[in-house]
């Protein structure tokens, strides 16, 4: 399938391995300009560099997504290197484990800001790009923890699930502009990432480059119609309907 994309530019965050990083293969791969983001300098570099020798057009940022500057910051790189941005894939790193009775305020806060307000306020940055283009595709990483909650992932399925009902609205908000601009979510459940490993999962897991596949086709122009969706991806291990 022809995903009618090549030419755009991407912005992708948390985008130097894991999930982010396949996503952002996924898109170069379709001919898509991609600007990279995250902490680790040389990490993202190692990454911009494939990237770079397999024929895309990329570039890197050194940043932390969580700082509420940081997107803003983001946008304008884009824009300044690429003239455009036509997609936005927003991740970030997931909160730690932990029961939801244990939490303090600043955990749940560093939650909310980090796996809810970044994507917020990468939405609020990229949008007058996008409306002026007539078109956009904005894909946010979530995970499977928004329709089903996992025990002692309490952070996760707090902040997820809060940013599934903000997009939902979101979505129906720039539907009712007619301004060409979609928003979805992407649901991982169990991967092969450096995440999964951390977290002790085990078992059957998913290839990252397959849902870095599923990104791209909610950015593409064939997608143009699907919006306010969130796509769980996890092998149908989920069994919430």
């Amino acid at each position: 399938m022809n995903l009618g994309i090549e030419g755009k530019v991407a912005l992708v965050t948390a985008s130097s391995k894991g999930l982010g990083r396949a996503s952002a293969e996924a898109l170069a791969g379709e001919g898509v300009s991609v600007m990279l983001s995250g902490r680790d300098g040389d990490v993202l570099e190692a990454t911009r560099a494939d990237l770079a020798a397999s024929g895309a057009d990329v570039g890197a940022l050194v940043g932390d997504v969580t700082d509420p500057d940081e997107p803003a910051r983001l946008v304008a790189a884009t824009l300044e290197q690429f003239g455009r941005l036509d997609i936005l894939v927003a991740n970030a790193g997931g909160p730690p484990p932990g029961g939801a009775l244990d939490l303090d305020d600043a955990a749940i806060e560093a939650a909310i800001n980090a796996n809810l307000m970044t994507t917020v306020r990468l939405v609020r940055a990229s949008l007058p790009s996008m409306r002026a283009e007539g078109w956009g595709r904005i894909c946010a990483i979530t995970s499977y923890t928004i329709v089903q909650a996992a025990p002692m992932l309490s952070l996760s399925n707090t902040a997820r699930t809060g940013l599934w009902a903000w997009a939902k609205t979101a979505a129906h908000d720039l539907a009712g502009e007619g301004s060409g601009i979609t928003l979805n979510l992407a649901c991982p459940g169990l991967h092969e990432t450096d995440r999964m490993r951390q977290l002790g999962a085990s078992g059957r897991m998913g290839d990252p480059a397959d849902f870095g596949r599923v990104v791209a086709f909610l950015c593409s122009a064939p997608a143009a119609f699907v919006s306010g969706s969130a796509v769980v991806v996890d092998g149908a291990e989920t069994l919430s309907l």
